[in-house]
């Protein structure tokens, strides 16, 4: 081993290393829970800036489309400025831009100013992976990962609970005004605390890639609005979302093409060639894509099947992430010895029967029924985020952490966003499946039909209303009735593909090093 190498492996932070874990942490919680927290809130947002909903959520498409942009090309930002530079210019900025947010007069104010947060807060997830796997051992990564993850999947939970209790109590400004206090105190510790390793501090810049800038910006850009933007422009019917997949598509391949022959890359992709690092981004993208269409569709169904408050479908959730922070503990011991494949497989397989077990929906199910659903499947969660970010890096040389943390994170939000889309988009489909099939036993030939509008207009007569109008009023509640039972059958559906997702997931899992969390990396460094 070299005298360098030596050096490397000698350095230790100044601080505390699970101080400054928990301080870079606090930096990235406030990030990932801006991803959520707004999305109850756009009705509110909407009304008070003289804006309709469709128009209203451009402010989540902007933030989603700059952000996905910045955490591919974060690691080369980090190299430009200095990471530990570049970490508190994004945590001052996005301070910065939660105010003006929050402040914002009018719609074109706030879909700019949420712009300009998603593209400060792109980086604050991949440099503190990045400052967490510099600042610890490979045999102390699982534990430190641990932190990481109370963010990564506590966040995305808390958000809508947190954004419905603001937005009902106080006002929409506030989701906003909130991140002021702790941006402040996450400046400050953050520059106190944290340095830069001297292999960071001697790092050269790689320069501006233009064209890779471009062909990430035009690639990422137009998915995100693609996938954003989709279901209300019903897809591929619309001329607009079909121009925005074939710039995404043009963009992103061409930006592969690129980066796959570029001298001086704006993202080194070499990283693939290691197998766990490329295992790892699988997992994480099926984690990401089923974590937030599960966190959107059970408070969806709370409040538009049953009519749930923004506060109470947000309290389904919580109970979720309590148990996540439980076991993620429990499972960084189980990690020292159990090959981490089987901590994954196992995690997803979880995951796939709670899925299978909330694709038992009924229109009339209670509150604790619902709760213990979705607490199921973030018990799911807790055994796939830390052994998977452990693995992913368990062999990847020092010097591709940046790079390997943006691409990591860039995976999970990406297929994040995509996984929303796709479920959303299926809420609908199957609805109108479910309400073709279901129209076919509607009808005064069917002899339950019949005996049920019966038993409502016997029911309505009975409080006094009147012959004729008792029976369109019966027609009526049947009619609700029908389109309720094809919304529960339409999200059934949809838990049930997440099941098979996950289920599908399993075998690649077997795919990864076979080496304990606790484990030291043989090739790391």
């Amino acid at each position: 081993m070299t005298m360098a190498s030596d050096r490397r492996e000698d350095w230790k932070p100044a601080f505390n290393p699970w101080l400054i874990a928990v301080v870079v942490t606090l930096a990235a919680f406030m990030e990932i829970l801006d991803t959520t927290i707004v999305n109850v809130a756009l009705p509110h947002i909407a009304g008070s800036l003289s804006a309709s909903n469709d128009e209203a959520t451009w402010a989540l498409t902007s933030y989603l489309v700059a952000n996905g942009i910045v955490l591919t090309i974060s690691g080369w930002l980090s190299d430009l400025f200095g990471r530990k530079r570049y970490f508190i210019i994004c945590i001052v900025m996005f301070t910065v831009c939660s105010f003006l947010c929050g402040i914002a007069q009018s719609l074109p104010q706030i879909i700019i100013f949420r712009l300009m947060q998603g593209f400060f807060g792109g980086g604050l997830q991949p440099s503190q992976q990045s400052i967490i796997l510099d600042t610890f051992p490979p045999a102390k990564r699982g534990a430190a990962f641990g932190v990481t993850a109370i963010a990564t999947i506590v966040a995305p939970v808390l958000g809508p609970t947190l954004g419905g209790y603001i937005t009902d109590q106080v006002s929409w400004r506030w989701i906003f005004f909130l991140n002021v206090p702790v941006g402040l105190i996450a400046t400050f510790f953050v520059s106190v605390l944290v340095e830069d390793p001297p292999w960071e501090q001697n790092r050269k810049s790689r320069g501006i890639d233009y064209i890779g800038l471009s062909l990430i910006t035009l690639g990422l850009g137009c998915l995100q609005i693609m996938m954003d933007r989709g279901e209300d422009a019903d897809w591929f019917h619309s001329g607009f979302i079909c121009l925005m997949a074939l710039l995404a598509f043009l963009g992103i391949a061409g930006a592969v093409g690129w980066l796959l022959i570029a001298k001086k890359p704006i993202v080194d992709l070499s990283v693939f060639k290691d197998r766990n690092f490329s295992g790892g981004c699988l997992m994480i993208a099926a984690m990401g894509s089923i974590l937030y269409a599960s966190a959107v569709l059970i408070p969806q169904f709370a409040q538009t099947v049953l009519m749930y408050t923004a506060t109470w479908a947000g309290l389904v959730l919580s109970p979720g992430g309590i148990v996540v922070i439980i076991l993620i503990p429990i499972v960084g011991r189980v990690m020292t010895k159990v090959p981490t494949r089987y901590i994954i497989a196992s995690g997803f397989t979880i995951m796939a029967f709670a899925l299978m077990y909330s694709s038992m929906l009924v229109p009339d199910i209670d509150f604790k029924t619902l709760v213990f659903m979705r607490t199921f499947q973030t018990a799911g969660l807790a055994f796939l985020f830390v052994p998977i970010s452990t693995t992913t890096y368990m062999t990847l040389p020092r010097e591709l952490n940046g790079d390997g943390a943006a691409l990591f994170a860039m995976f999970r939000n990406v297929f994040g966003s995509i996984g929303i889309s796709l479920s959303t988009a299926q809420i609908t489909q199957r609805s109108q499946v479910h309400q073709s099939y279901l129209s076919q036993w509607a009808s005064p030939f069917h002899q339950p039909y019949q005996a049920l509008v019966a038993r409502y207009e016997q029911a309505l007569r009975a409080m006094g209303r009147a012959g004729s109008s008792a029976h369109d009023a019966a027609v009526g509640h049947v009619y609700q009735v029908f389109r309720t039972q094809a919304a529960v059958l339409a999200y059934a559906d949809v838990f049930f593909y997440c099941a098979m997702i996950a289920f599908a997931v399993v075998p690649f899992c077997f795919l990864l090093s076979s080496k304990t969390g606790g484990m030291r990396a043989g090739g790391g460094h």
